[in-house]
């Protein structure tokens, strides 16, 4: 160190040209970094592409990294420095650009699944386990690259060691992998997915909002969060109301008076709820609603089933409410009574002893 500063004070002219080729390549760098910028944003704004997110959020940082190192190698590389002190600072470079590059892809390939991932066949958003393990992937191959490239180190010892201490961790974190696996298979096999609505066999229920490495997170109607491990998901029977298909058959029970006409009752009910479809938000008209004769006659009425479809899940509350509602008045103005509850009690009397 002291023969280094010796040579700076000395040779003044070694110090101050890498400054200012380093402060020139700072200048540009930013420089260059504003316009791609604003060129990347007009032409997403023109094509309206997701693409100015992922360039903005993802080079906003490195490219000032990438920037400084630039500077730093173009400052070493115009200095007089004994070749002892470049080669050190030669490799550490290297380090970071190499680091900084692999940090920068990790982040555009979890932007990109993110954003784009929605769009693939089948896929109706992307689960932050998909995300994560994509970034780790890129981050795994980082790693090779900069002990290959910057440290020249072979990979075979290295892989052995990995292998012997994942097998190591594979036996202490059994529950924790068998978690992280359970959540693979659920987002690969598409069986649940963000925003379809479940019910287990334990009696949990609710829309999926994400699956991660260790659990999966369901939003119950009250705006409440259910905590599910995956390997309960991945064991346990559970009902997924959006699949095969969003909509499902739903019904409501009227009861009528027993003295009224039932092919006159099923013919009113059935045209006001074909009717009501064009009304409601969420009734469907294909497939075609059904009226059923269903309990039938009961202690004191006569029992009729309308069974429609919905949707999806969600809709099935204003729909029935709005159709029973609407299958009330259309009865009312009919004239079809709808009884109440009523009870007739025989008291029986004996004649007086003698």
């Amino acid at each position: 160190m002291q023969v280094l500063i010796k040579h700076l004070i000395e040779n003044p002219f070694t110090f101050i040209a890498p400054i200012a080729l380093f402060v020139g390549t700072m200048v540009a760098g930013l420089v260059l970094r504003r316009i791609l910028l604003r060129i990347v944003r007009q032409w997403a704004a023109s094509s309206e592409s997701h693409l100015d997110v992922l360039v903005t959020e993802t080079l906003r940082g490195p490219i000032f990294i990438w920037t400084l190192i630039l500077g730093m190698h173009l400052a070493n590389e115009g200095s007089r420095l004994p070749a002892s002190y470049q080669r050190p600072i030669h490799t550490t470079l290297l380090f970071l650009w190499v680091l900084s590059f692999t940090v920068a892809a990790s982040q555009f390939v979890g932007y990109a699944i993110r954003f784009y991932g929605s769009t693939a066949t089948g896929a109706r958003s992307v689960t932050s386990l998909s995300q994560k393990l994509a970034q780790l992937a890129v981050l795994a191959l980082g790693l090779i690259w900069m002990l290959k490239v910057v440290f020249n180190t072979s990979l075979t010892p290295v892989l052995t060691a990995f292998g012997v201490g994942g097998l190591a961790v594979a036996l202490a974190l059994q529950d924790t992998l068998s978690n992280l696996f359970a959540g693979f298979y659920v987002s690969i096999s598409h069986l649940v997915r963000i925003g379809d609505y479940i019910k287990l066999s334990s009696g949990e229920e609710g829309y999926v909002t994400d699956i991660n490495w260790r659990c999966t997170t369901l939003r119950t109607n009250g705006n409440n969060m259910i905590v599910v491990p995956n390997s309960k998901i991945g064991t346990t029977i559970y009902t997924n109301y959006y699949l095969p298909e969003p909509r499902m058959m739903m019904s409501v029970t009227f009861g009528v008076d027993n003295n009224s006409d039932i092919d006159r009752v099923e013919a009113i009910l059935l045209e006001e709820t074909k009717a009501s479809a064009a009304l409601v938000d969420g009734l469907l008209s294909d497939p075609p609603p059904k009226i059923r004769f269903n309990p039938g006659p009961g202690d004191f009425s006569l029992g009729f089933q309308v069974n429609f479809y919905v949707a999806s899940f969600s809709d099935q509350y204003l729909v029935q409410s709005e159709l029973r509602k609407r299958l009330y008045k259309r009865l009312v103005k009919e004239n079809i009574n709808m009884p109440f509850p009523t009870k007739t009690v025989i008291v029986e009397s004996k004649p007086p002893e003698a």
